[in-house]
């Protein structure tokens, strides 16, 4: 990928945006793993966005959807087709990475270069807003009672992120290890659609990320019975967390991107600087915390220290829970 410097000098750029200094790349593609409308798709197409009306990039950024395997399709056919593809980021966070550490993508961390993290998503558990639980501890009082009581969707497989908060929060409410692995997980490919099946009573509650399905909570159709972060989230301050309730449970999961083990150092580096550049603006932060997002930045060496510190705990925490041997 060949990158261009061009200082914009004084003034605003003409839309009004924040006027930054562009680090352009040609043709760029993101590749969202996942169908329109969850978490990895928000990723793509707004960080797309604004790199485009920020003019970081010379033209639009192509959004590419690849479903399939919880990411597993995209990083293969990444790994396998375009590792040395400059122009590739592939969108990914916690949930992708917990995939990894458990054996279920075509290959380990080292496969790819991470680019960098912008922003996490808090993790959620939502029911209806009709539904009988008020609370999280309803719902955990019926899942103590009988495992199977409530079908519970998310947006990862059995062991995935969204499947192991909510067995650390049925662990903190005293379920032994037979119980909560008793409980029924139904897996979807986007917490959206998870929500939307939900909606229809095939499931009772959901397990994912707010970011992914802030657009049902600001409509009414859904409640949000716990909040797995340390505070209460700016954008929904009424949303109680977990640890309110007496569970000391958190669950984040961050936002970000990777491209091919392959490309070469200062592509990658290009994307780690232009992302940077994005980062700071108040484009992107104000972007970010409408959907829920806490913004934080993680980028080159320090982002891959810290994915790969982050596959060892997860796979610590999937090997505890009997997840993987």
């Amino acid at each position: 990928m060949s990158y261009t410097r061009n200082l914009i000098a004084g003034a605003l750029l003409a839309s009004g945006l924040t006027a930054v200094t562009p680090l352009t790349a040609s043709a760029a593609e993101c590749i969202a793993p996942a169908d329109p409308g969850g978490g990895w798709d928000f990723t793509c197409r707004t960080v797309g966005r604004l790199l485009t009306e920020l003019k970081l990039q010379d033209g639009s950024v192509q959004v590419t959807n690849m479903p399939g395997g919880v990411g597993a399709v995209a990083f293969a056919n990444v790994a396998g087709k375009r590792a040395d593809d400059g122009d590739v980021l592939v969108a990914t966070s916690t949930v992708g990475v917990t995939q990894i550490a458990q054996g279920k993508y075509p290959g380990g961390v080292d496969v790819m270069r991470w680019v960098g993290m912008l922003g996490t998503d808090v993790g959620v558990i939502v029911v209806p807003a009709d539904s009988e639980y008020e609370n999280i501890g309803d719902l955990l009082d019926t899942l103590k009672a009988d495992p199977t009581a409530v079908p519970v969707a998310g947006s990862s497989g059995a062991g995935g992120w969204d499947h192991i908060r909510l067995l650390m929060l049925a662990d903190a409410a005293g379920m032994d290890g037979d119980a909560y692995k008793a409980i029924r997980w139904v897996q979807f490919d986007g917490g959206s659609p998870a929500v939307t099946q939900m909606l229809g009573g095939q499931v009772g509650a959901v397990s994912t990320d707010l970011g992914e399905i802030a657009g049902f909570v600001e409509s009414g159709d859904i409640k949000i019975l716990a909040a797995l972060s340390d505070e209460p989230i700016p954008a929904f301050p009424d949303a109680p967390t977990a640890k309110s309730q007496g569970f000391d449970v958190t669950g984040y999961n961050w936002r970000g991107f990777y491209t091919g083990g392959d490309v070469s150092d200062d592509a990658y580096q290009g994307w780690v600087d232009e992302l940077k550049t994005l980062f700071d603006t108040a484009e992107w932060k104000e972007a970010a915390e409408a959907n829920g997002l806490i913004t934080v930045w993680r980028g080159g060496d320090e982002f891959e220290a810290y994915v790969a510190d982050q596959a060892k705990q997860m796979e610590d925490i999937s090997r505890s829970i009997g997840v993987i041997k």
